[in-house]
């Protein structure tokens, strides 16, 4: 993996070079090995290397024969092999053994359909001289990140935002300043893209291309859709589809395992990650490096146990990491890397895990996607039951969750009061909604008691729809929100932070139109979530390991925080909050009070809140800079 970056001047000022090497410099995380550079007259182009295939060469930026084009590449292209073959026959002559010089050459032959022939996890920069033109591309699903700007006169791009702010002319401004975004930012529990925490920052989106020739204005539309996942057909039959979908799950799980460094996996001992290891060990015939991790005294956020029954297992070479981690000591270090405000508290074992890992291996495999495309998660069924349960009129179900108000919830990963609640809560909505609210930090009364601002969460959720939703467009809206809005960045910033490069086989998009393509009723069964996935893995694993009730990544934040309130206080009630005036403080001191005392596990929307103050302290009320790296919080044993 790397970091790129770069700078076109809309008028005939040549870039500076200081400043294209200071926005490279915070990139530094994204590539220790190396850097480089292209400047000439109005634009720039720069990169941080990890090196991963052609060590020794591909150092960037890379060009074609006759360096009329440029590339600056973040990512790896997985069927480089067959390109390079077949671009050579076309008469193309390479000067690198890599996969990412075949980029510069397959402009040369198809222009901007370039990125149409890609099969991996990307996102480019490519200045055609002759044109005087730029090209910029992301891959299919948004596995790497590309943010950019535009101000009179100029462009400016780079794989994080704090890169773009090192630039002079570029502002620093919250978006979140304003109401309705910040109301959405709360409920979704991040800002979706295309927009940013940042005004006048946006964020490329996956499968899209923008072109930008000299002086005029960008031009962005996608050169790929995911598909609509296919309705359920009750004369579908899982054996009809087993065999391809493993063959292609096969397929990407081999092309993943091209490096010239070390290689190894994480393991959670679920299902996804477990059935990636497995064919892992299956195609490479050797032993694979697995790695775990879990919280000391955080019952029931702790997989080490399933993790080392599944690397016993296949034989793998495990390392189980058991860590001493308090949140409030990694947030610094977490929302620089983040830059934004960021929901997902299970960024903490990730990135927790990225840097232990990285100790041994420079690249991992990882489980992500399996849920996205073979419908993992509890709630695809809880909109099925919901949807069965209609009949029931609405003021019963508010009546219901009233009294599940008055008890009180646990901090634990399986709370039964605080998951029934939320389904409870939400059960009498039309489905949009009531799928929202099962993955919203903020439903819309805690939005309107923290902003004063109605439920533009939930609108903005529903206007994904052009019709009422069914279980297949649910499926479809959280593959093209969660999944590259959350899930991705939170994969690509935590490796990132450790120069670890992370790899998802599921994510590969090839295997993602077959999986798009098999009937609804085959991911979820009744209340059997990836039904057709498990039965993918039954020569695989063991039926203990593939039944095993799904169990989500994350943290026990909401017993940390409940241990010591005082840390939480003196931010979110620290006079730079109360003057900033984004919130209501009454209701945050609400929110803390419920926390504290034991009623309500808000541990997961204080996170929240978290995160976004000690965002606006470190980007918006001074000049962004690393902090210092927390010191004993990990105490990691094996």
């Amino acid at each position: 993996m790397c970091g790129i970056c770069g700078i076109l001047n809309g008028d005939t000022r040549p870039v500076m070079t200081s400043t294209l090497r200071a926005m490279n410099g915070v990139l530094w995380h994204r590539g220790p090995d190396g850097s480089g550079e292209h400047l000439a007259g109005p634009v720039g182009l720069a990169m941080r290397r990890l090196s991963i295939i052609d060590v020794a060469g591909s150092d960037q930026p890379l060009y074609n024969e006759d360096r009329t084009i440029a590339v600056v590449f973040n990512g790896e292209i997985f069927n480089y092999r067959d390109l390079r073959a077949h671009l050579i026959k076309r008469g193309h002559r390479f000067n690198t053994q890599g996969d990412g010089e075949t980029i510069a050459h397959l402009y040369e032959e198809y222009g901007d359909d370039a990125p149409r022939h890609l099969r991996g996890q990307f996102a480019f920069a490519l200045w055609d001289a002759r044109r005087q033109r730029l090209l910029l591309a992301r891959d299919r699903l948004g596995q790497k990140p590309l943010y950019y700007t535009q101000q009179p006169d100029l462009f400016v791009f780079a794989s994080e935002i704090k890169a773009l702010l090192q630039h002079p002319d570029v502002p620093r401004r919250s978006a979140l300043d304003d109401p309705a975004q910040l109301a959405l930012c709360l409920a979704y529990g991040y800002v979706p893209a295309p927009q940013t925490a940042f005004e006048g920052i946006q964020m490329l989106l996956p499968g899209h291309r923008l072109t930008l020739d000299h002086g005029g204005a960008p031009i962005i539309d996608a050169y790929w859709q995911p598909p609509t996942p296919a309705p359920a057909d009750p004369e579908a039959r899982a054996e009809d589809h087993v065999e391809q979908l493993r063959a292609t799950l096969r397929e990407a799980v081999s092309l993943r395992l091209i490096s010239d460094v070390p290689l190894g996996a994480f393991l959670s001992g679920g299902l996804d990650s477990s059935l990636i290891v497995a064919l892992m060990q299956q195609i490479s015939g050797a032993q694979v490096k697995t790695f775990s991790i879990g919280f000391a005294g955080g019952a029931g956020f702790d997989e080490t146990p399933y993790a080392q029954q599944v690397a016993d297992l296949l034989g793998t070479e495990h390392t189980a990491f058991t860590v001493e981690a308090h949140a409030m000591e990694l947030l610094p270090q977490l929302v620089w890397h983040l830059d934004a405000p960021f929901a997902d508290s299970s960024v903490i074992p990730t990135y927790l895990v990225s840097d232990l890992t990285r100790q041994q291996v420079t690249v991992a495999l990882t489980g992500d996607g399996g849920d996205e495309l073979f419908a993992g998660y509890e709630r695809f069924y809880a909109a099925s039951l919901a949807r069965r349960l209609g009949a029931v009129p609405r003021p019963l179900w508010r009546l219901a969750g009233r009294l599940f108000d008055l008890l009180p919830e646990g901090t634990g990963y399986a709370d039964r009061v605080k998951r029934a609640g939320r389904f409870i809560r939400a059960a009498g909505m039309p489905l949009a909604l009531a799928y929202f609210d099962w993955v919203r930090l903020f439903d819309a009364q805690a939005v309107h008691a923290l902003t004063g601002q109605p439920d533009i969460g939930g609108q903005h959720f529903a206007g994904l729809f052009a019709a009422p939703p069914d279980d297949p467009a649910i499926l479809h809206a959280n593959l093209t929100t969660y999944l590259p809005d959350d899930l991705l960045i939170k994969a690509d910033r935590c490796s990132m932070a450790a120069s670890l490069e992370a790899r998802a086989p599921f994510l590969d998009h090839v295997l993602m139109e077959q999986a798009a393509a098999v009937p609804y009723n085959l991911k979820l069964r009744g209340r059997t979530t990836k039904y057709l996935l498990k039965e993918m893995a039954r020569d695989l694993l063991p039926d203990e390991i593939i039944d095993r009730k799904k169990h989500g990544f994350g943290a026990p934040i909401g017993a940390w925080l409940r241990q010591d309130i005082r840390p939480v206080q003196d931010v979110l009630l620290s006079r730079p909050a109360r003057e900033r005036g984004l919130l209501r403080m009454n209701a945050v001191e609400k929110l803390i009070q419920e926390h504290a005392s034991g009623q309500r596990d808000h541990g997961f929307r204080l996170w929240t809140l978290l995160t976004l103050e000690t965002w606006y302290q470190q980007f918006i009320d001074r000049v962004p800079e690393p902090p210092a790296a927390a010191s004993g919080i990990t105490s990691a044993t094996r």
